[in-house]
């Protein structure tokens, strides 16, 4: 088993630093995070300078309410307490449901290690108690931090929490909590590796949001699928001959069935649907990716994957021709929060690009320097 943080999850306040309204969610602000890495403080110094940035003087933990096309997000951001290890499944305190690139997570824990920051926060999702959430209505009533839009108008809303009698009751209440990984796979696994190259230093935490799922929940969309090479007839059959029940119908009628254990297939012409055979006991996105798409010959296993409905169908029908390889759009269910939970809590992991949380905060909100 990879490591993992243990039992309890535990946040701790940091030093904020945030971008000016005008430089969040701004392409532009990435020169700032560029190659040299090693030069990203001194960057980051003169733009606090020229009043790019901003820095919190006493040590805190913050609740980041960010809103976008009319979808509100609550988070509590603090540093990740890296330093207690689960030695089993059931001790984990942060659920991975993804695997990683090794190779991509080595280089962002380089990168983080030169820039000695971490420049945003994972996301975290779970479900809150009660009393967890009354601290932070509490804490919704004072004066915010900051209050502002983005330049791509995502509205944020910070407070601080500087209390340590609240910070330690809001610990007690995630201490036996788990946490599923909603975004930063790799950058929870970059933590993890330069916890244990530097024990003992602050890069015994790493920066995290936490966003309670029972009061201002992450969205989870689906993520379609694009497959170039199976011809339509024979990726048909192939899903029955695997228990599959397939139907041919119009375009609105499979569109209608999509649902937890019903797929719809096109190849912008024609529509079915697959129906998951009942006795699987994995998801539809695992049945499609690890079954069927496994028993295909290896030249028509090559997959895209797209965030909408135009998206994917645009893509399967902008290049036909008898030149090009067939191309099939798979259309998938959102999965429920809480079957991606029981899957991390039964120590699988999804095939890749099976989950989308959405919205992400801008870049630059709330980051964190190491040698603050």
């Amino acid at each position: 088993m990879p490591p993992a943080v243990g039992r309890p999850l535990k946040l701790h306040p940091f030093r904020g630093l945030m971008l000016s309204p005008n430089r969040i969610a701004d392409p532009s602000s990435a020169r700032a995070f560029a190659r040299p890495y090693r030069g990203v403080a001194k960057r980051l110094d003169e733009w606090e300078r020229a009043g790019h940035l901003r820095r919190d003087r006493a040590p805190s933990l913050y609740l980041h309410e960010y809103t976008t096309d009319g979808m509100t997000v609550r988070g509590l951001v603090g540093c990740l307490d890296l330093t207690a290890r689960a030695s089993g499944i059931d001790e984990r305190a942060v659920l991975p449901h993804e695997g990683i690139r090794r190779r991509q997570a080595q280089e962002l824990a380089e990168r983080m290690l030169e820039m000695r920051m971490n420049p945003a926060p994972i996301l975290l999702a779970f479900h809150g108690p009660a009393a967890y959430r009354e601290i932070l209505t509490e804490l919704r009533a004072t004066e915010p931090w900051a209050s502002f839009a983005d330049k791509q108008e995502q509205r944020h809303t910070v407070w601080a929490l500087r209390d340590p009698e609240r910070i330690a009751a809001i610990n007690e209440h995630l201490a036996q909590k788990r946490a599923l990984i909603a975004d930063g796979h790799h950058r929870y696994t970059s933590y993890l590796t330069l916890h244990d190259r530097h024990p003992d230093t602050t890069w015994d935490t790493g920066l995290t949001m936490i966003v309670d799922q029972d009061d201002a929940p992450l969205y989870l969309g689906p993520i379609h699928r694009e497959l170039r090479g199976p011809r339509w007839q024979k990726f048909l059959n192939a899903a029955g001959d695997l228990g599959a029940t397939v139907q041919i119908g119009d375009r609105q009628d499979c569109l209608n069935q999509l649902s937890s254990d019903t797929l719809v297939v096109t190849d912008g012409r024609r529509w079915a649907t697959l129906r998951v055979p009942e006795a699987t006991t994995r998801t539809s996105v695992e049945w499609l990716d690890d079954t069927l798409v496994g028993t295909l010959p290896r030249p028509q296993r090559t997959m895209q994957y797209h965030h909408t409905v135009d998206a994917v169908i645009d893509a399967v029908t902008e290049k036909r021709d008898r030149r090009s390889p067939s191309r099939l759009a798979v259309l998938m269910p959102a999965l429920d929060f809480d079957v991606v939970r029981e899957v991390a809590l039964a120590g699988r992991l999804l095939p890749k690009k099976a989950t989308s949380f959405q919205p992400k905060p801008g870049m630059g909100v709330l980051m964190r320097t190491l040698d603050d």
